[in-house]
């Protein structure tokens, strides 16, 4: 028989095992007894037909080999004698029940060792063709046994394909997991697919394997199995010397596996800090913004925390705090606030390295940033600042103040509340803050904020006046503004607006040290309404007119002296 004969009758031959493998697998479903074996046999006979499907486009060549069409009459005969005793089983007509384990146990190990031959035919480069095609793709309506099967063949030609086959198979992987969660929960039962995928990070296919684990981990019930696979150790050596795009698909990954910090001795132990701080050092800007989440992850791990710092990581997160690209400044920014969370030493090296001036600089109005951003350094600068005395120095020195009473009158909701908030913090910073804050103009500008609808923001407004004007200086400036005093006075009519008691307390602090502020509440109408508060026994309230008519009295009887 010449050659193109020969390849005609065994690809006769494969298209019959696989419509054979077929109708074994559907019938397979449907047999009731000896359960177990079948699912076995099936999930063998899923393997066989990967690895046929694998050679079949092999098969439409020219190509010959000889070791072919004896296997594919052996399989074929095995598949044939498998397919009676699925009859049997199904039809109940077998003789007994030992005999039969036994048929069953001799016919799943021939499939099995049919399986391993064609892989050693593939091992030996006797089949080298990278094109075979891939079985097509399951409808979105398809079964979990048709996603299953779909994934095994996906497996075969990840133990059996060429290099391109195996690309391919990646590549059609990664199309269905982002559309279907359902292969990514297949693969994870197959003992061998997770494995592969790791093994590929190091080898030709690299991006495509890396696409794909990042695409894994992105399912939170598989993380455990790519940890357990290994991969943070490619991972790394992806990120040290991949091409541009491998290293952000590892970035990525390392990112979302390092959610769980019982990971981040993983990334340590196989120096992943010392390549994430040398991307920082040098990346990309997507690739340093990556590594910077990456390292935020890990240096919850006070070990971890410590091993950044001594190797200059805060110097280096300082100068990623300038750089012009928001995403590395935002980024950046997160880092250095996380770890000086709950640290004074940390703190202290930040505002020795410059951070306090980097971080004002980057709140300033005049640059052009993000809400997100201007919220996030603000609440690093204060979270920096709030336990260090000699931070206020620097944040009036840097103009600070400044930038926080241009955001009470301009910013947008969430920024003005941040900004509010933080003035509140600097009002009980010190006495020199106090006295700062007031040379500023910071009480016309909070007493607006008493109008506000939001509950919150009023009693915050509140309570910052209440703590500027324990300055002295402050009291007299507050009292020279007609405005001030007229909204404190009108705040105590309406109802549930804000604490009264802090407003009483206000007005009390006022009158106890300024005629003119007693002066302004007799001539404003609302004494009378103080004067109904007192009688509900609002403590302020009653001192307050106790003083106001002793107020009144002596002017009577200065009045009279001088007559």
């Amino acid at each position: 028989m010449d050659e193109e004969n020969s390849t005609t009758d065994h690809s006769s031959t494969l298209d019959q095992a696989l419509l054979l493998i077929s109708s074994l697998i559907s019938l397979s479903h449907s047999i009731k007894v000896f359960s177990a074996k079948w699912q076995i046999i099936r999930s063998k006979c899923q393997d066989l037909f990967s690895n046929l499907t694998a050679i079949l486009n092999w098969e439409s060549s020219a190509h010959y080999n000889s070791s072919l069409p004896p296997l594919l009459d052996s399989i074929l005969a095995t598949l044939n004698s498998c397919h009676d005793l699925a009859k049997q089983c199904f039809n109940l007509s077998y003789s007994g029940k030992l005999l039969m384990h036994s048929d069953l146990d001799i016919v799943s190990a021939k499939i099995v060792a049919h399986t391993t031959t064609i892989f050693d035919i593939y091992a030996a480069g006797l089949l080298t063709r990278s094109d075979a095609i891939l079985v097509s793709r399951p409808s979105a309506a398809a079964s979990m046994e048709d996603v299953r099967f779909y994934v095994v063949d996906l497996l075969s030609r990840f133990k059996i394909g060429s290099t391109e086959m195996k690309k391919q198979a990646i590549l059609a992987f990664n199309e269905v997991i982002q559309q279907d969660e359902r292969y990514v929960t297949v693969a994870l039962q197959l003992n061998d697919f997770i494995g592969f995928l790791v093994n590929f990070l190091d080898g030709g296919i690299q991006q495509e394997a890396t696409k794909c684990v990042c695409l894994i981990a992105g399912v939170e019930s598989s993380k455990s199995a790519l940890i357990g696979a290994g991969v943070i150790a490619p991972l790394i050596r992806v990120v040290e010397s991949g091409n541009e795009e491998s290293k952000k698909l590892a970035a990525t990954c390392l990112l979302l596996v390092t959610e769980n910090s019982d990971n981040a001795w993983s990334v340590s132990s196989h120096g992943g800090i010392s390549a994430l701080l040398k991307i920082c050092g040098g990346g990309g800007v997507e690739l340093v913004a990556l590594a910077c989440a990456v390292l935020k992850n890990l240096v919850g791990v006070e070990e971890i925390k410590r091993f950044v710092v001594e190797e200059g990581g805060i110097s280096l997160f300082v100068n990623l705090a300038k750089c012009k690209d928001e995403i590395i400044k935002i980024r950046s920014v997160d880092l250095l606030q996380t770890m000086a969370c709950n640290d004074e030493s940390v703190k202290e090296i930040i505002i020795e390295e410059g951070g306090v001036r980097a971080l004002v600089k980057v709140f300033c109005p005049k640059s052009s940033l993000s809400t997100k951003t201007r919220e996030m350094t603000l609440r690093g600068i204060v979270n920096i600042c709030c336990s260090s005395q000699n931070s206020l120095h620097l944040l009036v020195n840097y103009g600070f103040m400044d930038h926080i009473l241009y955001f009470l009158r301009h910013g947008e909701v969430s920024v003005q509340e941040l900004s509010l908030k933080t003035a509140f913090w600097l009002s009980g910073t010190s006495e020199e803050g106090r006295k700062v804050m007031g040379e500023a103009g910071f009480m016309p500008v909070l007493v607006k904020f008493l109008d506000s609808k939001s509950m919150e923001v009023r009693e915050m407004a509140v309570e910052t006046i209440s703590s500027l004007i324990v300055v002295p200086k402050n009291r007299k400036k507050f009292v020279q503004n007609d405005q001030n005093m007229g909204l404190v006075l009108r705040m105590l009519e309406v109802n549930n607006a804000v604490n009264k008691n802090l407003l009483l307390s206000i007005l009390m602090s006022l009158t106890s040290s300024s005629a003119t502020a007693r002066k302004k509440i007799a001539t404003s109408g609302y004494l009378k309404h103080i004067e109904k508060l007192a009688e509900a026994q609002f403590s302020d309230a009653k001192k307050i007119v106790r003083k106001m008519s002793s107020n009144r009295l002596g002017t009577i009887l200065n009045g009279i002296w001088h007559s």
